[in-house]
């Protein structure tokens, strides 16, 4: 893991409690086994923002209800995210993670609209891989909590492990689950990216959850161009061109395929039709300013050398897909694009090593001469 230069200075400062002796009632949901500890949510809050945070909520740790993910597991939208069900009871309930967990922290970062860049990667990947910029953060904030009382338990969560951030972060206040799918924050819109960390200790006072405000606005469901939500809310990951790109190392649907245009690494259409990312939005952090890969062309991508692919895309999230899957989305945007003055280019991975890339350089050939007859 990348570390951050800095986490050793940063010097952590006591959080002020209410008296510790004080008794709580059962908080509906978590086990007997709890600490009766209290915190002043306010001065959670402020230790947050001092870490570097932009955004921070806090929900009482009740289980969230199964039946919805039970229902989007059940009806395969997950594609190839299934593994998601081996840890269903745990991302659902905080207390069989933490014992006696009371408090889940929920964090965002801004990674802003970036407005300026016309490039084929998604706007949250153009910079800094988020999950180091959340860790480096969650970090600092473990410390300071542990400095405070070395009892309390805590279980840090980026995106990968037993949590459902935008479930979390919608109950914490710090947005709504859009029709997209994806937390919305009256200030920063969607261009955000969150962690939690769940506690085994109570706060004062509890965020309210953030009632929703999509209304009649269906702009994010119709402007998806493969069709993939099959009602508000939820997303079918096959046909999503973002799970597509960056998660599917098998070859992608011959009937998506064509939709990849412009698209090399994820998909921002969803988020580009929101009103609430119309407005003027603040910036983002600027450790996810964008880095010199996010301003390379399909082609340029395509014709990345194993070693070019490493010093341009270390520490940014493009590593997820690989050297080998970013040049075969990049071959697929080419033939999508009608590029056709990338087709010697394409001819000559035609004979690439990699079988994902020979591939895919095949068919956007076939693609160029479809689009070049009369």
């Amino acid at each position: 893991m990348v570390r951050a230069v800095g986490d050793e200075s940063i010097r952590p400062e006591p959080l002020v409690f209410l008296d510790q002796r004080r008794r709580l009632g059962q908080i509906p949901g978590c086990d007997g086994d709890v600490d009766d500890t209290l915190l002043i949510a306010n001065d959670v809050r402020a230790e947050a923002l001092a870490c570097g945070f932009t955004l921070v909520g806090l929900a009482p740790a009740a289980p969230l209800p199964a039946e919805p993910l039970r229902e989007w597991l059940d009806a395969g939208y997950a594609a190839g995210l299934g593994a998601i069900r081996k840890r269903m009871e745990e991302r659902l309930d905080p207390a069989r993670v933490v014992r006696g967990a009371r408090t889940v922290l929920v964090f965002g970062v801004p990674y802003g609209r970036g407005d300026d860049l016309v490039s084929p990667i998604a706007r949250y990947a153009r910079g800094r891989d988020y999950h180091y910029a959340h860790r480096d953060r969650m970090k600092a904030m473990r410390k300071r909590l542990l400095l405070l009382d070395p009892t309390i338990h805590t279980y840090a969560c980026v995106d990968a492990g037993a949590a459902m951030e935008k479930a979390w972060g919608e109950r914490a206040g710090l947005g709504f689950i859009g029709k997209n799918g994806l937390l919305i924050n009256r200030r920063h819109g969607s261009y955000f990216t969150l962690s939690l960390m769940i506690l085994n200790r109570a706060v004062d006072v509890y965020d309210d959850p953030h009632p929703r405000l999509c209304g009649d606005c269906t702009r994010c469901l119709s402007a998806c161009p493969t069709n993939a939500f099959p009602r508000p809310g939820v997303l079918d990951a096959r046909r999503c061109l973002a799970y597509q790109t960056v998660e599917n190392h098998d070859p992608i649907p011959a009937e998506l395929r064509p939709q990849l245009a412009g698209r090399v690494f994820g998909c921002d259409v969803c988020q580009e039709a929101c009103p609430w990312n119309e407005r003027d939005l603040p910036p983002g952090d600027p450790r996810q300013d964008p880095r010199p890969i996010a301003q390379l062309t399909s082609a340029q991508l395509a014709a990345l050398s194993p070693s070019e692919f490493a010093e341009l895309a270390a520490g940014t999230p493009l590593i997820r897909a690989g050297y080998d899957g970013i040049r075969r989305n990049a071959c697929l945007a080419l033939g999508a694009g009608n590029r056709q003055e990338a087709l010697p280019l394409l001819e000559r991975l035609c004979e690439d090593a990699s079988p994902a890339v020979m591939e895919a350089a095949r068919w956007a050939i076939e693609q160029l001469r479809r689009f070049s007859r009369p």
